[in-house]
């Protein structure tokens, strides 16, 4: 199956990509539920500010990132190696992505925001520790 893409793709892998969500992630709500009982509150998904942060508080001036492993380049030398299928598409994908969020970083940090971002993999392992973090950082602003 020719995908909008350009490139040769199985049904099985399109409807399998196509249930990946962007927002509102297990992760993403696992983070902002721990945050909002300890207290914490935020507002998501703000599109008016650079990067569409997941997470924002607007008080201790915090922005956070919640990145998928995979869409964001977790370990990424060592994942590059092993794309087989696509790999023009996914390398220049993914690549695009890591460039995408070092901007992002870089114009928040300019406008005086403070950025954390954690992977998946962290929350799901160790939500307690990513809470600790995200306390700290707000009570040294």
């Amino acid at each position: 199956m020719k995908s909008k893409y350009g490139f040769e793709t199985t049904d099985q892998r399109s409807k399998l990509m196509s249930k990946i969500k962007g927002k509102d992630t297990i992760p993403e709500i696992s983070l902002r539920k721990a945050l909002w009982n300890t207290g914490v509150r935020y507002r998501k998904s703000n599109k008016k500010i650079t990067g569409n942060p997941d997470i924002v508080i607007k008080k201790s001036k915090l922005i956070i990132f919640v990145d998928g492993e995979f869409w964001h380049g977790y370990k990424w030398a060592e994942k590059k190696a092993k794309i087989k299928t696509n790999r023009e598409y996914w390398i220049k994908k993914i690549e695009g992505n890591m460039n995408r969020d070092k901007r992002v970083n870089l114009a928040l940090r300019k406008s005086g925001w403070t950025i954390l971002r954690f992977w998946e993999k962290e929350i799901k392992q160790n939500l307690d520790k990513c809470v600790l973090k995200i306390t700290k950082t707000i009570n040294k602003a």
